[in-house]
């Protein structure tokens, strides 16, 4: 046996053994997901109102597109044991269809018209938010 497995066999068990977590560490992690559906909610409200649909009805669709987190976060606990092994692909497939999303809508979409500015700024300052938040997560 190399000596290295000694040392990778408890980097694994650091690794798929619970971690407890404080309430200010939760309380963080839940105002990021927070802050990141305001614009999700409005990504779907906003078109809605423009099309003609009611302030009320544009508003309940925008957050009703938010239930799926929830949902999908009460399956993950439940199913906990099974998806630990599963967890760096599963985020590493999140982060490659987020950088696709991205790269392919967002930034061209920013870039067009006269608010170009404005759009770079705000970038700069959810970029800066959420570095902000994860410092303290640690």
């Amino acid at each position: 046996m190399c000596p290295s497995a000694g040392k990778d066999r408890t980097r694994y068990a650091e690794v798929y053994e619970p971690v407890s977590c404080t309430a200010a560490s939760a309380l963080v992690v839940s105002l990021g997901i927070a802050i990141q559906n305001i614009p999700e909610g409005a990504v779907v409200s906003i078109p809605m109102r423009a099309s003609g649909k009611s302030r009320t009805k544009s508003f309940q669709l925008g957050c009703l597109s938010g239930i799926a987190q929830p949902l999908g976060a009460v399956l993950v606990i439940l199913l906990a044991t099974l998806f630990v092994p599963m967890l760096p692909y599963m985020l590493a497939f999140a982060a490659g269809a987020m950088l696709y999303v991205v790269v392919e809508e967002l930034i061209p979409e920013a870039s067009n018209g006269q608010h170009t500015n404005l759009s770079t700024i705000l970038f700069a300052v959810g970029f800066a938010l959420m570095m902000m938040l994860d410092v303290i997560l640690e």
